[in-house]
């Protein structure tokens, strides 16, 4: 029984991750010929202030971003 297990940051609609489930079991399923009903599959989203990169999290490396793209628009 294969099981796939996915973490990523929190934020997808449901849609996004019905699709992500379906494609995954899909690549299962013609990679190692095995039943649909055999796959497992879990999805672990975690929050940005609990996701580090290097020093900072995510929250701050994405407002960071925000705040440089904010002033780069700026005449």
């Amino acid at each position: 029984m294969p099981i796939v297990t996915v973490q990523m940051l929190s934020g997808r609609t449901a849609e996004q991750k019905s699709a992500l489930i379906e494609g995954l079991a899909n690549v299962v399923i013609e990679t190692l010929a095995v039943p649909e009903e055999a796959i497992r599959i879990v999805l672990t989203e975690v929050a940005p202030e609990d996701w580090g990169n290097g020093r900072q999290t995510m929250a701050q490396l994405r407002a960071a971003a925000a705040a440089a793209a904010a002033a780069a628009a700026r005449p």
